[in-house]
């Protein structure tokens, strides 16, 4: 399980999966692992209605270095959304925190209202703010000795 929340707390992008009206939506987010959560953000959409319907999702972060040098988690959880101000800031602020001295790219959705200089593709936007509980997990790794 160390492991696990090891790789978790590495990463930075991973993809969550959600199913609802027999269709299966997998997608990349940034996200933070903390606490038994993962805390991501998002436009409104397809993932977000999606999630607000089943609540169940599954989420995947991999690293690879080689076919024989890689690990993979996968989280099966639940969708919470940030309702509160103080819940949705608390949120951008560890999100913040953890990617502000990271490289993004132009197109990257990010809170404008919590990070500085937000890129003019995201104007305007509103950004839903949430949280997966982790409720089981598991993992592969293979390391070539």
């Amino acid at each position: 399980m160390e492991e696990i929340d090891s790789l978790l707390q590495q990463q930075l992008v991973g993809r969550i999966g959600c199913y609802n009206d027999d269709k299966i939506f997998v997608v990349p987010i940034t996200y933070v692992y903390q606490d038994g959560y993962i805390y991501g953000h998002s436009r409104e959409g397809q993932k977000i209605h999606m999630m607000r319907d089943n609540p169940k999702v599954c989420f995947e972060v991999d690293t690879m270095d080689g076919l024989n040098n890689w690990q993979s988690a996968i989280v099966w959880g639940e969708f919470e959304e940030m309702d509160t101000e103080d819940d949705k800031m608390n949120v951008f602020k560890i999100l913040t925190d953890r990617i502000a001295d990271r490289d993004a790219s132009e197109t990257m959705m990010r809170p404008s209202y919590s990070l500085p200089n937000p890129h003019p593709h995201n104007a305007g936007v509103k950004a839903i703010a949430f949280r997966i509980k982790a409720m089981e997990k598991t993992g592969r790794f293979e390391k070539k000795y």
